[in-house]
């Protein structure tokens, strides 16, 4: 059963972390602290990993679904989202002249 915003809100943090399924890999992590994360979780080549898309309530549900649909797209084409948003950082060129070595 998908997630609702008013299930997310009143998600009250415990002594572990715990997971919110919504639906086709994404789940929202609760930790400790109080923090909520918005996780998705996929396989590639038979290996699951978890790629980080945001914080709640900074990203709400519905956005939260969409950059699901987006990674899920590249998962698709053999691509793993995080390498995908790591080369596109790189590729910014203040962040390349911030992080380059003299």
């Amino acid at each position: 059963m998908p997630l609702t915003d008013i299930q997310i809100r009143q998600a009250k943090p415990g002594e572990k972390p715990r997971k919110l399924s919504d639906e086709r890999g994404l789940f929202i992590e609760i930790r400790p602290t109080g923090a909520k994360l918005w996780r998705y979780r996929y396989k590639i080549e038979g290996k699951e990993n978890v790629f980080a898309l945001g914080e709640y309530p900074e990203m709400g549900l519905a956005d939260a679904r969409a950059e699901r649909d987006k990674a899920r797209a590249l998962v698709k084409q053999g691509r793993h989202p995080s390498h995908v948003r790591r080369t596109a950082r790189a590729k910014q060129p203040w962040r390349a002249a911030r992080h380059s070595r003299p």
